[in-house]
C-alpha cells in the first residue's frame, strides 16, 4: 500500500514541470494531495504496530501467573513481561518484537527455562517498546 501511494504521488506530483533557469515549478494533482494528506492523517492517529511478543505461560491460576512472572524478571531483567487476562486464562507475554525472525532468537533462549514458550501475534505494541 505505500509503494502504490508513493508512486501515485511522484507521478502526479511530476506529470506537469516547468524549467526555467534553473528553477523548477511542480504542479501537484489536487486528488493525489488530498489522497496523501488523508494517508498522513489515518497513521498519525495510530499509536500501535502489530508485531510479535513471546508467551510464555498460560494459567487459570492467578497467583501461579504472579510467581512465574516474578520468576521470570528475575532471570530476565532486560526483557519487558506483562500479563493479559483473557477468561478464564492469564497469559504471560514477553519482549516485543516487529519481525517473527526477531521474536525467534529470543524464544531459543527463553525455551531453556520455560520449554513451553512459543510465539504469538500481538496487534498493538506500542513503538517505543520494540526490542532489535
Amino acid at each position: 500500500m505505500k509503494r502504490l501511494l508513493f508512486i501515485l504521488f511522484f507521478l502526479g506530483a511530476f506529470a506537469k514541470y516547468s524549467h526555467a533557469q534553473g528553477h523548477i515549478e511542480v504542479h501537484v494533482n489536487p486528488l493525489i494531495e488530498q489522497m496523501l494528506q488523508r494517508y498522513v492523517s489515518m497513521h498519525k492517529e495510530k499509536a500501535t504496530i502489530s508485531g510479535w511478543r513471546i508467551q510464555i505461560l498460560a494459567t487459570t491460576d492467578r497467583q501461579k501467573m504472579e510467581r512465574q512472572l516474578q520468576r521470570f524478571r528475575s532471570l530476565y531483567p532486560s526483557l519487558s513481561a506483562n500479563w493479559l487476562h483473557n477468561q478464564p486464562y492469564y497469559k504471560i507475554r514477553v519482549g516485543a518484537f516487529e519481525t517473527k525472525l526477531d521474536a525467534l532468537r529470543i524464544l531459543h533462549l527463553i525455551k531453556q527455562d520455560y520449554p513451553g514458550a512459543y510465539v504469538t501475534m500481538d496487534p498493538s505494541i506500542n513503538p517505543q517498546e520494540l526490542i532489535y
